[in-house]
């Protein structure tokens, strides 16, 4: 049996990583070690831990990192995160630690099990988001890994040209194309009932999160903008998420909140819808509008009309539903009526997702059951072989 450390910080990375920790969870050659922390643990962003318990799986430590300090400066969340997994990896050594994506809470787990030799295996690298500060980090803990899981053959192919071997990229597709794909979805009367909210009507589901870029513009102007816009626009109903743990996070939340509270009619507001909910409001909504990964990256599977604003996904491969625009009232504004209009109905529904690899979960457990983690790492400077994540990627 190999002991697979998997770490979950963020509802968003939950969502992806649980048909991954299912698998895993069922296997008779992998073992399971589930570790919560981050916002997962935290009230003012959700205890989204909930969703976790609720899905039956074992977790095998709570690690909570963040204080009541909604403004602490990053770098000291890291430094804290660091020493926290220091601590659990020193008492409960894994053969491998699975970690998705790229934010700097799981940067600070990586560099923790990079620091005590841990081997690392990494979902969703090699992307490229150049409006946020996850652009680094991402890339950080691809060369911290031992083997990587990119979602599409662009990214698969830039993992090669940053120095990893062929041979530990292993092109699987999304964990998201593939949730859409299998899970069971609500329906609008069940949405309904859940969030309390009429969305029998044409509805559009909104979040936004700030940018994280060095010369990112101010959040609450940004998302002040947003608002402005969506008061512009009739015809469809708000459905509006909470934002996330960056800094400038709980600005653009209670920004959101106010805006609901001021147009009952025309706007609702929910912390955090969960995985089911979330991707069912997405299967039902006329509109995605926000600056989310998921706006570019899952609404393509569903062919639904998606306004991405500003930069924070700048870099990422656009399909045909998703209008990109700056992040000021009159962009914001004029995208979305475009959105909504008869005229890219038809346009939307002929977007072609690139990160349909079929079973990528179980191509991901596999890998993981196989692979040599004792191999030392190596920089790669050779020619880059073309990436299909449909092909088979057991070893």
């Amino acid at each position: 049996m190999r002991t697979i450390t998997v770490v979950t910080a963020t509802r968003a990375e939950y969502g992806l990583l649980r048909p991954v920790v299912q698998k895993i969870a069922a296997s008779d050659v992998l073992d399971l070690q589930l570790v919560v922390t981050g916002a997962h643990l935290c009230p003012r962003l959700g205890e989204t831990v909930h969703e976790i318990e609720a899905d039956g799986l074992p977790i095998a430590a709570r690690l909570p990192i963040f204080t009541d300090n909604a403004d602490e400066p990053v770098a000291k969340t890291i430094a804290r995160t660091i020493e926290i997994f220091d601590n659990h990896f020193a008492a409960h050594r894994p053969d491998a630690v699975l970690l998705l994506g790229d934010r700097f809470e799981i940067f600070a787990v990586a560099a923790a099990a990079a620091a005590r030799h841990i081997p690392i295996a990494h979902i969703s690298g090699g992307d490229v988001t150049l409006g946020a500060a996850d652009e680094y980090y991402r890339h950080c803990i691809s060369k911290m890994a031992a083997v990587d899981f990119p979602s599409c053959a662009d990214s698969a192919a830039r993992l090669v040209r940053m120095g990893e071997a062929p041979d530990t990229v292993f092109c699987v597709g999304g964990l998201g194309d593939e949730n859409i794909r299998t899970l069971p979805k609500m329906s609008r009367e069940e949405l309904c009932k859940s969030t309390g909210l009429d969305l029998m009507q044409p509805f559009a589901l909104v979040t936004y999160h700030p940018e994280t870029a060095p010369d990112a513009g101010s959040p609450a102007v940004q998302v002040q903008a947003l608002c402005d816009a969506m008061a512009a626009v009739d015809g469809v109903f708000w459905l509006i998420t909470g934002s996330n743990a960056d800094a400038g996070g709980q600005v653009c939340t209670a920004m959101m909140q106010t805006f609901a509270a001021a147009h009952p009619d025309r706007a609702g507001f929910v912390q955090s819808l969960g995985l089911r909910r979330y991707l069912s409001a997405m299967d039902c909504a006329a509109l995605v509008a926000g600056n989310s990964s998921s706006g570019v990256v899952e609404t393509p599977t569903f062919k639904v009309p998606t306004v991405n604003i500003g930069r924070r996904q700048a870099g990422r491969a656009i399909c045909a539903n998703v209008l990109c625009c700056d992040a000021d009232e009159p962009a914001i504004e004029a995208a979305l009526r475009r959105a909504l209009s008869p005229a890219f109905a038809p346009v939307a529904a002929g977007a072609v997702s690139p990160y349909n690899g079929g079973e990528t979960s179980e191509k991901i457990c596999a890998v993981l059951a196989k692979f040599d983690f004792a191999r030392p790492k190596i920089f790669y400077d050779g020619p880059v072989p073309e990436f299909d994540p449909q092909r088979s990627v057991l070893v």
